[in-house]
């Protein structure tokens, strides 16, 4: 640990640092990809759920390529100095939990190092994924975006899956030689948020979508050859709507035919259009037992032949803090496990909802 030549590696690797933006999907989270930031923001704002308030409201702009691409040749230094230094720490080049804690000795500042933890999470997990941000990062010229999957490709050519966020509005119009085009640079899936398939939903939340839009925005991404990852909201339309939102999403959905489907159980956020409604009154969350019985008529529904995934602590639980559904990335495949699912809802609605954990509990307790 005495070793000058250590020290002045690590002191050069904790000067070097990326932007990161401040959200990513669980299941990129668990993967530990690398977060490549290409633009910052949302470029809508307007949905009453949201408001854009995971980016703190702040305006949409576009990262110039060269920013970008600058923060790819950090990344790919930081990488070069990891394996630099488990090769001179006796690691032999493996980037692991024991090679972190030299480092954080030698530095403890690298604790509070967002990118250095990010980008040693991603070589400890066999740096294999990259997650674009932030909410729509289709939105910038093909041709920039393709330069910079070009370079990324380039600096980590054993890159196997690069995902992003994308807005249906945003895919309806870009060309699907577009998306095939990046489709062949590696970016391989798309998160997009549905909500909901039915348009009086969409309308009263603003979505700036329709479910047409979404209908048709899906199937061309599939066409391009990505996969698609859909997320959708159980209790968005509340009690009223809770029927149609439930049976129009579900036909959305079977139109679409995504590879994933998310489920994340509406919980209004404070600073929200619709956590204001609910405070004044004006919208009532579900109960527990009312949420069951709509994702459980969502799936009768289902026609889909990929997954329905419930990778998200706010999705049905026991009062105990026991989630009702399993919430690994990868879900339930349907229609294979469309059973398992009815028996395991039908379990959860047979139990008191006194044992049920109530959503109303954790308004203003979220993160996305």
């Amino acid at each position: 640990m005495s070793n000058p030549k250590v020290f002045l590696l690590v002191e050069r690797l904790a000067s070097l640092s990326y932007e990161i933006g401040p959200i990513r999907p669980p299941s990129e989270g668990g993967s530990r990809s690398l977060l490549l930031r290409v633009t910052r923001n949302c470029p809508w704002r307007l949905c009453a759920f949201c408001y854009g308030t995971p980016y703190q409201r702040r305006k949409f702009e576009l990262r110039p390529v060269e920013e970008v691409k600058a923060d790819l040749n950090h990344a790919k230094a930081m990488a070069d100095l990891l394996t630099e230094l488990s090769h001179r720490l006796g690691y032999g080049g493996r980037v692991d939990e024991a090679l972190l804690g030299d480092l954080l000795q030698i530095d403890p500042t690298l604790s509070y190092h967002e990118s250095f933890l990010n980008l040693y999470g991603w070589l400890s997990m066999g740096g294999k994924t990259v997650f674009i941000q932030d909410a729509d990062s289709l939105i910038i010229p093909t041709g920039d975006l393709a330069e910079i999957l070009r370079h990324l490709k380039t600096l980590f050519p054993g890159v196997e899956r690069i995902t992003s966020y994308a807005r249906a509005k945003t895919l309806k119009m870009k060309p699907l030689e577009d998306l095939k085009l990046l489709r062949s640079l590696g970016l391989k899936r798309l998160h997009v948020g549905l909500e909901s398939g039915d348009d009086e939903v969409l309308r009263r939340v603003n979505k700036g979508v329709t479910s047409e839009e979404h209908v048709e925005a899906g199937r061309k991404t599939i066409e391009a050859g990505m996969e698609l990852s859909l997320y959708i909201m159980p209790g968005l339309g509340g009690l009223p709507l809770s029927k149609q939102h439930a049976e129009n999403t579900a036909l959305v959905l079977n139109k679409i035919n995504p590879h994933f489907v998310r489920v994340r159980t509406f919980l209004p956020l404070p600073g929200t259009p619709l956590f204001e409604a609910y405070q004044r009154g004006e919208f009532q969350l579900l109960t527990p037992h009312q949420c069951l019985n709509e994702i459980r008529l969502l799936i009768e529904k289902l026609e889909i032949t990929g997954r329905i995934c419930f990778d998200h602590f706010i999705n049905p639980a026991f009062k105990n803090g026991t989630p009702i559904f399993r919430q690994n990335p990868d879900g339930y495949k349907l229609p294979e496990e469309r059973e398992l699912l009815l028996q395991t809802i039908d379990r959860a609605l047979a139990v008191d909802e006194s044992k049920h954990r109530w959503l109303r509990d954790l308004v203003g307790l979220t993160h996305l």
